[in-house]
């Protein structure tokens, strides 16, 4: 019989011999699968194991090389979103797992580029050789390490530099239907906005605004000091989703090295449908009006790695333009981003039909950090003109028939006296443009 401690020191031998070849065993090797499957958009794969993230190469029929992630996984089976073109893609194609999942090259050497969700250029310059490196998905700010926002910031923009007032790290949306004027108010800021650098996220957008973006909006100029992310609406799903957290991570390394950045994001929207489409096509279940639970996970996800950096660092000031289709203010992406920025500004169509621009409803616009950062008299004389906007407007149908009788009421009649001079006040040309301290001298000038 064997004793008991000739047991236990050969148990603790097998353990000792079975750890020390654990520690010097060579990785195995990439496990390759095959294709099974493809619906719509969506290619699943078996054979192969790799982590949500996880870029693979699908190798086409023509010997052609397709590159996919996976997004989702159900059993052995991985589900797969292609980032190109799959044209040439067979059953039971081989899927090569490459494991380069989440991670971007960032650097000063951006500024001046135009790229794709890929990190790819786009302006016929060259490769593009930086040194850094950063998650795309970016790292979480412990919220009591953010200082608070307690500075202006002039966005060259009268109407929203006296009425609403704008923070260094505030996030700010700007909601309006097709065609009012959201791409070009957005231009307006990105020209005169006081930054050190200009992020330019183009999600979804037609194809056509890139190229107008660049050279009239930016100009050589604002070109110099900005970084421009571009993926149009003819790309797959997930390079636009890439575009969205690109143009984020490239701000957030700006941030980092203690800059004022400034970023735009041209559309919030598009950034949503492009998930609600990935997460159809992996078979997730619709809720608000075909849109899965997982775009009301990620939005705020996105839209909270703007603002202010740790004490010591820069800070991100974001704009993202938000479509309400048919002009519902009610739309589920539209309700969902006033829940979780810090303000928005409406741009209406009627008051751009008439030929006002900007279009915005002052009435249905806020800022939320703007009572923190403005002193008492800006305050006061910002709500007194308010005050007579709301006058007028409410009573605009009896004054345009003349059932209003002059008299009648102090308030209104102040309202129809200032009526001319708020009109050419919040009007302001494309190329004008508005300092932060000519905008309050301007505003109390309406009002005297």
């Amino acid at each position: 019989m064997m004793s008991t401690q000739v047991r236990r020191n050969r148990l603790w031998s097998a353990r000792l011999t079975q750890h020390i070849d654990q520690a010097h065993a060579i990785p195995a090797p990439m496990v390759e699968g095959s294709l099974t499957r493809m619906v719509g958009l969506t290619l699943e794969a078996i054979g192969c194991q790799a982590a949500v993230g996880d870029r693979c190469t699908v190798l086409a029929g023509d010997g052609t090389k397709a590159e996919a992630e996976v997004v989702g996984f159900a059993g052995e089976r991985l589900f797969l979103m292609p980032t190109g073109d799959i044209h040439g893609v067979k059953p039971n194609a081989r899927v090569i797992p490459t494991q380069r999942a989440g991670s971007v090259a960032v650097g000063p050497e951006l500024l001046g580029r135009v790229i794709d969700g890929a990190g790819q250029p786009l302006d016929g310059k060259g490769p593009i050789k930086c040194k850094g490196r950063t998650k795309l998905t970016g790292t979480s700010i412990n919220p009591l390490l953010r200082p608070p926002i307690d500075e202006p910031l002039d966005v060259g923009v009268r109407a929203i530099n006296s009425l609403l007032t704008v923070g260094k790290g505030q996030r700010i949306g700007l909601f309006a239907g097709s065609g009012v004027g959201k791409s070009v108010l957005l231009g307006m800021m990105a020209r005169y906005t006081n930054a050190d650098v200009i992020v330019v996220g183009l999600i979804g957008e037609r194809g056509r605004e890139v190229k107008e973006f660049i050279e009239r909006i930016l100009g050589p100029e604002g070109q110099r000091r900005a970084v421009v992310v571009a993926t149009p609406a003819d790309k797959p799903p997930l390079m636009r989703l890439h575009g969205a957290w690109l143009s984020t991570s490239i701000a957030e390394y700006f941030r980092d090295q203690g800059k004022n950045v400034l970023l735009l994001m041209d559309s919030l929207t598009r950034f949503a449908q492009a998930q609600r489409e990935i997460g159809l096509a992996i078979g997730e279940a619709p809720a608000t009006k075909g849109y899965p639970p997982s775009v009301f996970a990620m939005l705020p996800h996105l839209v909270e790695r703007a603002g202010n950096g740790p004490r010591g660092q820069g800070s991100i000031t974001a704009f993202y333009t938000v479509l309400t289709e048919g002009d519902d203010q009610q739309d589920p992406i539209a309700d969902s981003a006033r829940a979780i920025l810090d303000g928005h500004i409406v741009l209406s169509r009627q008051i751009a039909e008439s030929g006002h621009y900007p279009a915005i409803d002052v009435e249905a616009s806020i800022s939320r950090v703007m009572h923190e950062i403005i002193p008492q008299q800006h305050r006061d004389s910002a709500r007194q003109f308010r005050q007579m906007l709301s006058a007028y407007q409410q009573n605009r149908d009896l004054i345009a028939i003349g059932a209003y009788q002059r008299g009648s009421d102090p308030r209104i009649d102040a309202a129809l006296a200032m009526w001319p001079n708020m009109q050419k006040f919040l009007q302001q040309d494309l190329q004008e443009k508005v300092e932060f301290s000519a905008s309050v001298t301007a505003l109390n000038t309406v009002l005297n």
